[in-house]
């Protein structure tokens, strides 16, 4: 009788519900409803079968340790980084346990997120868009578009723990091309009419992907 009475009492024990933690650089946007959708896909509803907490940086990139931060509070199941390396260096700086999912990576071994692509080893795992001769490849299609290209500007953010590589392989690929590069710093919006301004007489500006870059009101 006791022994019925302890599985009924078992039985009747709430399921526990998987937390989702989701960081991200920017705003809500389109990426929101793509993994949304692909929740639904597998059969996850909201609310009901999965709850998910969303924590937005708004283009804020100092924010993101302190909303990572929070998420860990919430002992959430699992994160996902959503919106490049800024994200996922944030998640990985505020828990070395709960497993990290990681969307849109530029070189996530050199940044120091997974010890290699072969063997990432620690809680870090995800989609990296890792291609060494993609930075010269926009630089090789800018130089198909302005044939007399011969110098370029570059707008990149240094609190992008992926930019000053990728402004190196550009520099690699402009010796190459026998194009010169001129580096445009910029943390925000706010500092576009500087160094545009500083960029007269350049052939063509490429713009090193960022949440930042992306974000507006």
């Amino acid at each position: 009788m006791l022994s019925a009475l302890s599985f009924s009492a078992e039985a009747q024990q709430p399921k526990k519900v998987p937390r989702i933690g989701y960081l991200a650089s920017t705003s809500p946007s389109g990426t929101d409803e793509a993994f949304r959708h692909g929740l639904r896909e597998l059969g996850y509803v909201e609310g009901s079968s999965i709850v998910v907490e969303y924590r937005y940086a708004d283009g804020k990139i100092d924010r993101l340790p302190e909303l990572a931060a929070e998420l860990v509070r919430f002992k959430v199941d699992i994160l996902v980084a959503a919106g490049g390396t800024p994200a996922a260096s944030a998640a990985k700086r505020a828990t070395t346990t709960i497993p990290i999912v990681m969307t849109n990576i530029g070189d996530p071994v050199a940044v120091g997120l997974v010890a290699s692509l072969a063997r990432p080893g620690g809680n870090v795992t995800g989609l990296s868009l890792l291609g060494p001769d993609a930075a010269g490849k926009r630089l090789e299609l800018l130089k198909e578009v302005v044939p007399a290209l011969s110098r370029a500007a570059v707008l990149w953010n240094p609190a992008n723990p992926s930019h000053p590589l990728h402004l190196e392989q550009t520099r690699a690929a402009a010796r190459a091309l026998g194009v010169q590069v001129q580096s445009l710093e910029a943390r925000g919006p706010e500092d576009f009419e500087t160094v545009f301004n500083t960029a007269q007489g350049a052939g063509g500006i490429l713009a090193l992907g960022d949440p930042v870059y992306s974000f507006t009101e």
